[in-house]
């Protein structure tokens, strides 16, 4: 494993106590992600989690690569859930005294894709945010469909570009209707779920979208207490 390390985490403090909710934020080492049109008053405090290696940490399972010179994906999100919830989420909160009422996990990107794998095989988060998520996945659906889940009083936010069913390969052109139908599954399953749809394609207006998933999340968490 060690995907991941504490010391390249970077807390973002709420306008709460030290026991106010986190929002863990799944980050890139090598194109972090802009958090600075995020609103100054959520409550939340929100911690960047730098995760190396995305195609292989935060794939589900083995799959094949999108383009014919990449390598398959990898499919590890399960030892990278492990070392999140087992590891690197403990000694973030006791290396900043925090003893959070609640906790989310929000990406972009594959990230959502890892988001939402670990708000559906983890109970350890109350609400996810899934950002132009990487549901296009081979065979997402059908395993998030197959699962039997209890998400009664959670919450998922889902958001997507208008232009990212355009995309160049066919695969990615599902991402749309697997989003959809990602919505339905979740509120099938008792879950909350606002899905949200704005302009551009898979790269474009991303700090929008991250904030407005986060501020999104911090609001029901706010509502949690």
């Amino acid at each position: 494993m060690g995907y991941m390390h504490v010391d390249d985490c970077t807390l973002r403090p709420g306008s709460g106590s030290s026991s106010a909710p986190i929002v863990y934020f799944v980050d890139s080492p090598e194109h972090p992600f802009d958090l600075s049109p995020l609103p100054s008053g959520l409550q939340s405090n929100v911690v960047s989690i730098p995760v190396a290696s995305w195609d292989d940490s935060l794939t589900p399972w083995v799959a094949a690569g999108i383009y014919r010179e990449e390598p398959d994906f990898g499919g590890r999100a399960g030892d990278t859930l492990t070392e999140l919830l087992g590891e690197v989420i403990p000694a973030i909160e006791r290396a900043n005294g925090l003893t959070p009422t609640h906790r989310a996990i929000c990406g972009y990107s594959l990230g959502g894709l890892f988001s939402l794998y670990a708000f559906t095989h983890a109970h350890a988060f109350v609400a996810c945010g899934c950002l132009s998520g990487s549901v296009w996945y081979e065979g997402w659906v059908d395993h998030l469909r197959s699962l039997d889940l209890d998400l009664t009083g959670k919450f998922a936010f889902l958001s997507l570009g208008t232009k990212e069913r355009r995309a160049a390969r066919p695969i990615l052109r599902t991402v749309a209707d697997n989003m959809e139908a990602c919505a339905g599954i979740l509120r099938q399953c008792g879950c909350k779920v606002r899905y949200e749809q704005g302009p551009g394609n898979h790269l474009q207006h991303i700090p929008e979208r991250v904030a407005a998933g986060i501020t999104a999340l911090d609001a029901f968490l706010g509502e949690e207490g």
